[in-house]
């Protein structure tokens, strides 16, 4: 025992069970399973453990380019996932009425960053170009592909590579049932139907097993909890650390539903749209047999009824058909994340480590770094288990602060004049980290230096977008340029005007591209 911690246990780790399937589970083991399971001198025994009463939402989802190289890892074909899960190509997100709801308020923030900021300023190099285009328009042809509906690669693209950045649109329910027998048939996981009715601990307080519905029972060395809001494991292992964010981010429910394409040649979008309401906003996510939509709401503000009301608007103004109410979904849910998310041996990811609001779609890439994370820094023995657990918890920790810093950027930064935007905006600019970045952005761009942490979870770039998206006033700008510096703005922005171009003549559609998919595979 020399060396061992107190009240932690010795013991190699060889067996991981997860609790809980829908994306956060199955995600979740195949990564392990990717890693740890296939030609790894370090092999895992993972065991995945779900309830077959549980639904998932199924509204559809929006990812961000980091899942094209997990699944790549995982063994996932591309042309498979995009078929078997009815997904489209998303390119980044059009924001519409943020700013002060006019006609003319609309900006993208594409995943695809401006020009190199060692080499020029970005507000510099947008207002040198043009004083009429919006931010997005200038830096990167991404905007101008996105706005007519084109795909991010050509029929001929290899497997997860395009000629612009991109992550994906996707049925949940049926990426789930991809991940599932791909675990199960590629990777070696084990996978049991049953319910978590108690936990059985040893000595010092680790979970030893789990008690079954069925009256079995399963040991391991590690629990990962990934049954969402109901966190079934970590609700009951230690409760004491969650922050409740309900004072910060004001919206705590959505109504969902999902609307048929008038036909099977409507335009597929190539980013999700995200349009402000008077009580919130909307999500709009584009698949290829439907658009998934939801009306992100705060209850403090507006009822179910206004709610239903403000949604049936939306989707009668901006589809071929009528809204039906009685597909809308009540989904009620708390802004929160654990301060804790791995205590001893049992580890929460997805919801069940914390869920704030579905703009800027974080919730895919947290099960994607945790699961990482888990993956290569899993002890091999039990007696450093705390050691590992701190350094992920504070990883964890700060990157929700992060999140929750860049979803009320979003709303400081409106003008609109509803009681639901101001308050959102008076709460915000008690954020003191970003009100004096806000100060400082007075006067120059947003740079790496404003975000110093390696694994930045939203980068300067992206605050760039939004900040020059919805038109912040700034007074660092001058034309008053030397004669070299306006020599290369006027080269970079030659090469992107040259690279636009080309790629508007040569991208399909996002439609076409994936009709083209579908024809080669049957």
């Amino acid at each position: 025992m020399s060396g061992t911690r107190a009240n932690v246990p010795e013991g190699l780790i060889r067996k991981v069970v997860i609790v809980g399937g829908g994306t956060s589970g199955w995600l979740t083991a195949g990564i392990l399973g990717a890693e740890h399971s296939r030609n790894s001198p370090f092999r895992l025994d993972i065991t995945l453990i779900e309830s077959s009463n549980i639904t998932i939402l199924g509204v559809g989802e929006g990812t961000w380019p980091s899942l094209r190289g997990t699944l790549q890892k995982i063994g996932i074909n591309e042309n498979e996932l995009l078929i078997k899960c009815h997904a489209s190509l998303k390119q980044g997100t059009r924001f519409i009425g943020w700013g002060n709801g006019n006609t003319m308020d609309i900006y993208y923030h594409p995943f695809e960053p401006p020009p190199n900021e060692d080499i020029v300023d970005w507000l510099t190099f947008w207002k040198s170009r043009s004083d009429v285009l919006p931010f997005a328009s200038v830096v990167s042809p991404q905007a101008q592909i996105c706005s007519r509906n084109l795909a991010p690669k050509l029929r001929n693209s290899s497997q997860y590579e395009g000629v612009s950045n991109y992550g994906y649109h996707l049925d949940a329910n049926a990426f789930s049932q991809l991940l599932q027998e791909h675990c199960t048939t590629q990777l070696n996981i084990s996978h049991i139907c049953d319910e978590v009715m108690d936990l059985q601990y040893d000595h010092c307080g680790f979970v030893k097993k789990l008690m079954l519905k069925s009256g079995k029972s399963i040991e391991g060395d590690i629990f990962v909890d990934c049954t969402g809001m109901r966190a079934e494991l970590i609700s009951k292992y230690a409760s004491d650390s969650i922050v409740d964010l309900s004072d910060t981010l004001l919206n705590d429910s959505a109504l969902a539903t999902q609307v048929p394409y008038s036909s099977q040649e409507e335009s597929i979008r190539s980013q999700t749209d995200s349009t402000a309401a008077k009580d919130g906003w909307i999500w709009d996510i584009a698949l290829q047999h439907r658009r998934g939509i939801g009306y992100v709401f705060s209850s403090n503000h507006t009822n179910e009824d206004g709610a239903k009301q403000t949604l049936k608007q939306y989707i009668n103004s901006s589809s071929h058909q009528k809204a039906d109410e009685s597909q809308f979904r009540l989904i009620k849910f708390r802004p929160h994340y654990r301060q804790k998310p791995w205590v001893n041996n049992v580890i929460a990811i997805g919801m069940s480590q914390g869920f704030v609001e579905p703009l800027e779609a974080s919730a895919i890439v947290m099960i994607e770094l945790a699961a990482k994370y888990l993956s290569k820094a899993v002890p091999p023995s039990k007696s450093i288990i705390d050691i590992v657990a701190k350094k992920f918890n504070e990883r964890f920790q700060y990157r929700w602060e992060r999140i929750v810093d860049f979803l009320k950027f979003h709303y400081i930064l409106s003008e609109r004049t509803e009681r639901y935007w101001l308050d959102q905006r008076q709460i915000g600019l008690k954020n003191l980290r970003i009100t004096e970045l806000l100060s400082k952005w007075k006067y120059v761009s947003p740079s790496r230096e404003d975000f110093t942490d390696a694994l930045e979870i939203f980068t300067a770039s992206s605050y760039a977008y939004v900040l020059y998206g919805m038109q912040n006033k700034t007074s660092c700008f001058s034309n008053n340029l030397d004669r070299v510096l306006k020599d290369r703005l006027n080269d970079i922005y030659s090469e992107i005007l040259r690279r636009e171009n080309q790629l508007l003549k040569a991208l399909p559609t996002n439609r076409e591209l994936l009709n083209y998919l579908h024809s080669k595979t049957y």
